[in-house]
């Protein structure tokens, strides 16, 4: 069952996904602008867990949470290193 995420900011759900696409094309994933979400399985793979579009419940808690959290930590490793970029006036946005 997928799980529809909900985020604080209305409107940040494009943004995230978009930020999602380059972090992970920076790490070297193909990814496609139009189904970002799809990189999981390309992640999965390298990982080599057998992750397959629709029911995946044989899969272990911490196989999924492998993929996430190689998908996440990129995220947010490149957000701090945004935020240090920032507070030392290194901002190039």
């Amino acid at each position: 069952m997928a799980r529809r995420r909900r985020y604080s900011v209305p409107g940040a759900e494009r943004g995230m996904q978009q930020f999602k696409a380059e972090v992970m094309k920076r790490e070297g994933y193909a990814v496609n602008p139009e189904r970002v979400d799809d990189v999981k399985y390309e992640v999965a793979k390298e990982l080599g867990i057998p992750l397959k579009p629709g029911d995946n419940g044989e899969l272990s808690t911490e196989s999924a949470g492998h993929i996430g959290g190689k998908i996440g930590g990129s995220m947010v490793r490149e957000m701090i290193r945004l935020a240090q970029d920032k507070l030392a006036g290194r901002s190039d946005q």
